[in-house]
């Protein structure tokens, strides 16, 4: 009965700890996107255009593409997942950061590195810069599982006869399909709600819901319309969220896991052929890059560092406000402020979330949906929500500074909560209770048991997430004031006008990017415990 009564008191415990969390989404999520949707219903229309032809022709292209994104990113992802789970080869690490780069590049950025090859854009490029993006994804979440799973049910069909191929088939695929079930889900989810891609790849012949929001809330100022497409937007979205947290319990919890170094061996046989194609998407996902990097050197009078010592003026005939410097000083203390933000609220989410699901309270699959949920939904919705929301707040919110990094750090929360939650979940629940016993309190055991085993990923969700933020697009271009942009607004103004030393500007303003991200997810490499996480 006293133990009981301890978990309904534990379980009413975290449940009210769970408040904060969602009242940080309630006021700068589901207010503003509430609020959007709700003046679009006011206005009318929005049934007419659910009806319309155009409307189901976006939506057909928006999940064809995001479909095609999501199974060229696995495929290319089972290679790497394979390398970075099973195999002990020199160059590891390197492999591991080399994968993780693109994900984290601003879409601005990607776009304009497939632009390099692709300079009419169209659905291809599209297509494969969706899936560079998210390579990652696939590997880190399939190979965070397979670096675990038991290997002797593999080697036990080879002894009784079965070749490579179908004792993979037969017994290692059906045991990573939550992991791939998991990984795909989340894949489709970010190739569905691109922006900067679709945007310098699609132009104004392929859109998608995400572009078309944009379109009709900035430039038509057609409010129902766009409402419309938020809810389609919403609903797919959440239907995509609820199949990966399924397929992500079922990941969980479905098979007896075993440590890496004991099933990392070097490759044999035919298992080179696996090691080759891994190293072939490693080349293919830097050659964009590279690409980027040679196009921010080359002018029509040879090579030059004439867009990189622009980025100290303001573009040709005064394009921009404010120099590239500033801009990138700018984006650097925005980034900074997101990276904060999101670190409070993502690391008590999953302290939260941990607490919920060991007190049995079924209230934690809902607040774990329920944080992923700003992945998917519009930034310009929530942009456009915040610009006719935040007046309400005391000294008009609308025109604070920390506009924008609520906005990044929206993006930022449940990527961090997916990196600290299987570590703090980890943690052996003994060493809590011992602690408690000897009369530490909950914030000491906190700080002296949990802090101590999860420093290093909080230190490299804290980068993750900073490169995150310092790319962020969406939102920022919509919020971001023309006298404090950030880069990735100022790269996508510099395109959108004429002449060389814009376009100049441009490029190295990404290969700039491109050098912060590279040098971040070197040290989050470092830093980062082995299968820590999703990302």
């Amino acid at each position: 009965m006293a133990q009981a009564r301890a978990g309904l008191s534990s379980r009413t415990g975290w449940s009210a700890a769970a408040l904060l969390p969602l009242a940080f989404l309630g006021l700068f999520f589901a207010w503003p996107v509430l609020a959007i949707v709700s003046l679009g219903l006011r206005e009318g229309g929005v049934l007419s255009v659910l009806f319309e032809g155009d409307t189901w022709e976006l939506v057909g292209f928006t999940l064809g593409q995001a479909l095609a994104s999501t199974v060229v990113a696995v495929v290319a992802g089972m290679p790497l997942a394979f390398v970075l789970a099973r195999c002990r080869i020199r160059g590891l690490g390197l492999i591991r950061a080399a994968v993780m780069v693109p994900f984290v590049l601003p879409t601005v950025v990607v776009g304009l590195a497939f632009r390099t090859f692709w300079p009419d854009g169209g659905v291809l490029p599209i297509v494969l810069a969706n899936a560079f993006f998210n390579v990652a994804v696939v590997a880190r979440t399939v190979g965070g599982l397979w670096a675990h799973t038991d290997r002797r049910a593999e080697d036990a069909a080879r002894a009784l006869g079965a070749s490579r191929p179908r004792a993979f088939v037969s017994v290692v695929l059906p045991a990573l399909a939550p992991a791939i079930g998991s990984a795909a889900a989340v894949v489709f989810l970010f190739c569905a709600t691109s922006f900067g891609v679709v945007l310098v790849l699609g132009g104004s012949r392929y859109r998608t819901l995400e572009t078309e929001i944009y379109l009709r809330t900035v430039e038509l100022f057609d409010l129902s319309g766009a409402a419309a497409l938020s809810l389609l937007q919403f609903v797919a979205v959440l239907a995509v969220l609820v199949l990966g947290a399924l397929a992500r319990r079922r990941r969980e919890t479905a098979l007896a896991l075993r440590g890496r170094e004991e099933l990392a061996r070097r490759p044999s046989g035919g298992e080179w052929y696996v090691v080759a194609a891994a190293f072939a998407v490693v080349v293919a996902l830097l050659t964009p890059v590279v690409g980027l990097v040679t196009r921010s050197l080359s002018t029509r009078d040879g090579w030059s560092f004439a867009g990189y010592v622009a980025l100290n003026t303001r573009g040709d005939r005064g394009t921009l406000a404010v120099t590239g410097i500033d801009a990138a000083v700018n984006s650097l203390r925005t980034a900074f402020d997101a990276t904060l933000v999101a670190l409070v609220v993502g690391v008590f989410s999953a302290v939260v979330l941990v607490g919920l699901r060991r007190s049995g309270a079924r209230f934690a699959e809902v607040l774990d949906t329920a944080l992923m949920l700003p992945l998917g939904v519009s930034a310009v919705t929530v942009g456009f929500g915040y610009l006719i929301t935040m007046d309400a707040l005391p000294g008009d919110f609308r025109t604070s500074p920390m506009l924008v990094p609520l906005a990044q750090a929206l993006v930022v929360t449940p990527l961090i909560v997916r990196m600290v939650l299987p570590v703090l979940r980890a943690v052996d629940e003994r060493l809590r209770q011992a602690a408690a016993t000897l009369g530490a309190s909950p914030l000491r055991v906190w700080r002296e048991v949990d802090l101590p085993l999860a420093g290093r990923t909080l230190a490299a969700a804290a980068g993750f997430g900073y490169v995150v933020a310092l790319g962020e697009f969406g939102a920022t271009s919509f919020l971001a004031r023309p006298d404090a942009p950030t880069l990735p607004v100022v790269i996508a103004r510099l395109m959108s006008r004429p002449g060389e030393l814009n376009s100049q500007m441009a490029y190295a303003a990404c290969a700039l990017l491109m050098v912060v991200t590279v040098g971040c997810v070197l040290l989050i490499e470092r830093l980062r415990v082995p299968s820590s996480g999703e990302f």
